[in-house]
């Protein structure tokens, strides 16, 4: 049985955002994907991508019951919004 890590929701959200940044985005962010949810599990680094993040998240939970997840909306700079608008992120280099 693997040993739960305990990690603050801060460590979980910073440790995914930089799995995302430095592995993950090149491979999930094309056209295809701009607006779906990339679910990451910030231990292992594995992810899942669906329209909404449910299956994604069920999937990863059922490879590591422990996982300790973080969603990201592909192409944007919030996973969801209420009652605002987000912003499309742009990865142009000029």
């Amino acid at each position: 049985m693997q040993q739960a890590i305990f990690w603050t929701v801060e460590e979980v959200a910073t440790r995914a955002k930089k799995l995302y940044a430095d592995k993950i985005r090149s491979i999930v962010e094309h056209e295809d994907n701009i607006g779906k949810m990339v679910v990451i599990d910030a231990e292992t680094g594995e992810y899942a991508v669906d329209r909404s993040g449910i299956h994604s998240a069920i999937a990863l939970k059922a490879k590591n019951p422990n996982a300790r997840l973080f969603t990201i909306r592909i192409g944007y700079d919030v996973a969801v919004s209420f009652g605002g608008k987000s912003d499309r992120v742009s990865n142009d280099a000029g």
